[in-house]
């Protein structure tokens, strides 16, 4: 029985789903050769590689389902996966770009702005890295506790360098520093 190309994708995605990346990968491989323009086809190809921790080698199929075109979840996903994988690779200049770009295309999706965080403090940035995952907390938190304090989260994570700040952790309202 000739299985159609949906059923091939949606088994491939099964076998990763299921803990056998390694099959997936090669059933992906055979329909990125079979239909080499398919985006959704390249964009499950990354994906499998990134799981295999083969980076290096998820980078192209993630270009190629980006520039192929994907429906608007899978595209935040895609450039959301080619910002990380890059970052991971060391690759930051190029990380950033997928990440502005994403957020451009995206700008209220939380997740690209979380990744985009952790690139920023691994390049240095740990202030607006801070700032940033302040941000999304404060937007995105269902906790009580933490929505009491919105409003003070949101102005520190506007100032996390205050000037005014006299206490000393012995002092401090939040306690000493645990050692």
């Amino acid at each position: 029985m000739i299985e159609s190309l949906d059923e091939r994708l949606a088994h491939a995605v099964r076998l990763r789903e299921g803990g056998e990346p390694d099959r997936a990968r090669e059933l992906l491989l055979a329909l990125r050769a079979e239909f080499p323009a398919d985006p959704l086809i390249a964009y499950q190809t990354a994906w499998v590689h990134d799981v295999l921790e083969r980076e290096e080698e998820a980078v192209p199929h993630y270009r190629a389902a980006i520039a192929g075109g994907l429906p608007d979840d899978q595209m935040r996903d895609a450039l959301l996966g080619l910002g990380s994988t890059l970052r991971v690779l060391g690759r930051d200049d190029e990380s950033a770009e997928v990440f502005a770009d994403g957020l451009r295309r995206f700008p209220g999706h939380r997740p690209l702005r979380v990744f985009q965080a952790m690139l920023r403090y691994n390049i240095g940035d740990s202030r607006e890295a801070v700032a940033d995952l302040l941000r999304v907390l404060v937007e995105s938190t269902e906790d009580p506790d933490i929505r009491q304090y919105g409003r003070a989260i949101s102005a520190y994570a506007e100032d996390l360098d205050r000037g005014g700040l006299t206490s000393t952790p012995a002092t401090s309202p939040i306690g000493p520093a645990s050692p």
